[in-house]
């Protein structure tokens, strides 16, 4: 198994009430920035970083998505759907509904997320770890978001989005591995935390961590899609 061979989750299942009135209407993959929908900006970013095979986690206005890009081909990937049904799973639900089609490992993206690194090194990172799950840290010193990491000696040492301490100088970057193990024992078809799953890896050591130093981007906030959009236009991405 090599990095390249492994399926991207994309997590899209949201409402995206941040970015409302934008998304009442248009799910939050679709919304424009730099005059094209950023799924197509997300899919050409994992193109070029030689990752191919797509499985969007969807939702709230996914159908919509699917029309609009069926299986990926016109922007040479394969993207591969799941759906999390009648009720919203959480982040960590919709991995689990979505592991009959991932597999036994595969990278996990946020579909608000815009992360310029090196995909197929961080995958060959996990690899070699032989641990269940890794996370991409970024030394983020509150600039960005609430720092939320406790990196040292290049593990991680605490992740708690809640509870903080003064050693949490990092953040979760938004990008993730994880093997199917890893969420044995987790229920199906109810609403599961990512973050939860990574604080139980964290508490076993089989959470291996991975620092990036190129910040991270989004459109997940009106500030956020501003900005990219701005930098997009400004041809600084």
């Amino acid at each position: 198994m090599t990095p390249s061979d492994l399926p991207v989750a994309i997590l899209a299942g949201g409402l995206a009430k941040r970015l409302r009135p934008l998304t009442e209407k248009v799910p939050k993959l679709l919304v424009e920035v730099a005059g094209e929908p950023f799924f197509s900006h997300q899919l050409r970013l994992l193109k070029n970083a030689g990752l191919r095979r797509i499985v969007l986690c969807a939702g709230y206005l996914g159908e919509i998505v699917v029309d609009r890009y069926g299986d990926g081909a016109k922007w040479g990937v394969h993207i591969d759907y799941s759906f999390d049904g009648p009720k919203l799973l959480g982040t960590g639900g919709a991995l689990i509904r979505a592991l009959p089609r991932l597999g036994d490992a595969f990278y996990i993206l946020y579909g608000d997320s815009y992360l310029p690194v090196d995909y197929l090194d961080v995958g060959r990172s996990f690899l070699a770890s032989g641990r269940l799950g890794l996370m991409t840290v970024y030394e983020n010193q509150e600039r960005y978001d609430t720092s939320n990491v406790w990196f040292a000696e290049g593990r991680i040492k605490v992740y708690d989005k809640k509870n903080k301490v003064p050693q949490m100088h990092h953040i979760d970057y938004g990008l993730g591995l994880l093997r199917a193990r890893a969420l044995d024992g987790w229920p199906r078809d109810d609403s599961v935390d990512l973050a939860a799953v990574y604080g139980r890896l964290v508490a076993q050591d089989q959470l291996a961590g991975y620092e990036v130093k190129q910040r991270f981007y989004e459109i997940g906030s009106p500030a956020g899609l501003a900005e990219l959009d701005r930098l997009f236009r400004a041809g600084a991405l």
